[in-house]
């Protein structure tokens, strides 16, 4: 998946389905009802779209993610910091942090966080 984007209603019908793969086609068609209020087509065709996507699939009638939601959060933001800020981590977290003061608890925090991402 290249793009991680979700219109709001992908994004709740994502969630359904992160939250309860495996999930039989049926239950899931069920669920969106309940939820979403959505018909059995409007289900199905979002279903199918986000199979084409590279982000579900739906192999005999039951719906799997292919992407989990964790790595699609992460390459959203991902995606959001390159688009918003070049690409650049050090002016998100300028931009993020802003005026406020960070405690020694965060800076140690992302201290370690640096260093274990370190090349």
């Amino acid at each position: 998946m290249k793009e991680f984007r979700l219109a709001e209603g992908e994004a709740r019908f994502a969630d359904i389905v992160w939250e309860q793969e495996p999930v039989g086609s049926t239950q899931l068609v069920r669920l969106c009802e309940q939820r979403l209020g959505w018909k059995k087509s409007t289900t199905y065709t979002v279903l199918k779209k986000l199979c084409d996507r590279g982000m579900f699939q739906n192999k005999d009638a039951v719906v799997t993610a292919k992407v989990t939601k964790e790595e699609f959060e992460s390459g959203r933001s991902r995606q959001f910091v390159k688009e918003s800020f070049g690409g650049s981590l050090p002016r998100f977290l300028t931009a993020f942090i802003g005026k406020q003061k960070l405690s020694d608890r965060e800076i140690e925090e992302l201290k370690a966080l640096i260093e274990n991402y370190k090349e």
